[in-house]
């Protein structure tokens, strides 16, 4: 019978010897497992270092039971109409109307397609509304429910108004408001994203905002150019570069500091979307620089390479945090990193007292 026990600073009364095998290393753990070959006080250990595993390989987070078209469609759609609220709102203040309400009526279809996107994932209709029963300020699914509620209205009464001509001063402060609400409508969703479980959206809580926000600035200024004059471009172009340069940088900083938690984002269906994204983002600002303030048919092709580029960004992030779910080693070593990590770091500060 073992006498050894388990207590709160520690295991007392082991006996030396009796270690429990460790399994088989391999090409990914093994620099997590080097740095364990020794223990305390140097000694060489006689085993090799344990490797993660799980139980009959299968995944140790639930996989997202979200569907693509209804999640990863509510992440696009819900972008398209936010930022395109802020640039419609933009271009009725420096006088491009054109814009404006081509924006305004884009919002409206776009937050009307997210609903829907949104409640048809959640299965009925009632589920949505259950969700406004309360508001949990720590709740990114609760805030963002009410802040969906708030900004429908102002986005169909904005761009109703400006069709109809009706009450031009409750239509400004529609405006208004939707380009308010609109900004987080545009983000928010990458919130959502990381406060789950899910690696490769967890761990990216840092850069994955901006990566929203970035593609939302692609949609807006594509759906601009689309729909927009030659002569009032100009916004829609800067735009594009604006957009194009954010989701980019942000793009290559996520994966630089996740590491290996980053694979799903490069490899895969997800890495395949997303580079897909990059290619298309590029060429559509492009040509949105070259051609959108001269050919209107270059400004409608520029925008269509917008807004398939966002659409490609939102589908990329969501297939690699279901690609990051399925695999056991995107949950697990991380975990031991930081267990090391913290261990080197009190052991540290052990030797300097």
């Amino acid at each position: 019978m073992s006498r050894s026990s388990v207590r709160r600073d520690g295991v007392h009364g082991e006996r030396p010897g009796r270690q429990a095998p460790g399994g088989q290393g391999t090409a990914t753990t093994a620099p997590l497992a080097r740095g364990r070959r020794r223990g305390r006080g140097g000694e060489e250990l006689m085993v090799p270092g344990a490797e993660f595993t799980s139980y009959y390989g299968r995944p140790i987070i639930k996989r997202p039971t979200w569907r693509a078209r209804d999640i990863a469609g509510y992440f696009f759609l819900g972008g398209l109409a936010g930022a395109g609220s802020v640039v419609a709102a933009g271009a009725g203040a420096t006088g491009r109307p054109v814009m404006a309400r081509a924006l305004k009526v884009s919002s409206l279809a776009a937050v009307t397609g997210s609903a829907a996107a949104l409640v048809h994932d959640l299965g009925r209709p009632a589920r949505f509304a259950h969700m406004l029963r309360v508001l949990r300020p720590t709740s990114p699914m609760s805030v963002g429910s009410w802040l969906l509620s708030a900004y429908g209205p102002a986005a169909g009464a904005a761009a109703v108004l400006d069709l109809t001509g009706r009450l031009p001063r409750l239509g400004r402060a529609a405006t208004g408001s939707a380009a308010l609400l609109g900004s987080a409508v545009a983000a928010y969703t990458a919130v959502l994203a990381a406060d789950t479980a899910v690696p490769a959206w967890h761990d990216g809580y840092r850069e994955l905002p901006f990566v929203f926000t970035g593609s939302a600035t692609l949609a807006a200024s594509g759906m601009a150019l689309l729909a927009s004059p030659v002569g009032e471009n100009a916004p829609a172009v800067a735009g594009a570069l604006l957009g194009t340069a954010v989701e980019t940088a942000a793009v290559v900083t996520m994966e630089r500091r996740l590491g290996m938690i980053a694979e799903p984002y490069r490899h895969g269906r997800g890495g395949r979307l997303m580079r897909a994204a990059t290619a298309l983002s590029a060429a559509g600002a492009a040509g949105a620089v070259l051609r959108a303030r001269r050919s209107r048919s270059a400004a409608a092709l520029s925008g269509a390479l917008l807004l398939a580029a966002s659409a490609c960004t939102r589908f990329g992030v969501f297939h690699a945090g279901v690609a990051s779910a399925d695999d056991p080693k995107y949950t697990v070593l991380p975990q031991r990193e930081r267990l090391r990590r913290r261990a080197e770091e009190a052991a540290a500060a052990s030797t300097a007292e």
